[in-house]
């Protein structure tokens, strides 16, 4: 039996309170996806709903519009629109929690 016999992809919660976690690999659709905690281990075992690349954010539970996105215990942004489990958390889909950037770009903070 090979050494390496689960070779799932993974995603990192960084902090126990965070309701996203980040990709150490890039994740295709529909991939097998486990997320460690903090203490290494696994939290949430998904399928990401489309391609997740290296070092982005992924939904660990079902994140409501104006919902607070949190990495490092802290509050990051807002989601946008509702985000679902395994979902892709980014620009497309959250708003600054400080300042507001939805709709045009705000010149000097996001051009």
């Amino acid at each position: 039996m090979p050494l390496f016999c689960n070779m799932s992809k993974k995603a990192i919660q960084i902090d126990a309170i965070d309701n996203v976690a980040t990709t150490t690999d890039i994740v295709e659709a529909g991939e097998k996806l486990e997320v460690l905690s903090p203490d290494g281990k696994i939290i949430l075992e998904t399928k990401p709903v489309e391609k997740i690349i290296f070092g982005h954010k992924i939904a660990l539970k079902p994140l409501a519009t104006d919902e607070a996105i949190i990495k490092y215990g802290e509050v990051i942004g807002v989601a946008s629109k509702p985000i679902k489990v395994g979902e892709w958390v980014h620009t497309h889909n959250v708003n600054s929690a400080r300042l507001n950037t939805a709709g045009e770009e705000v010149r000097g903070i996001t051009s």
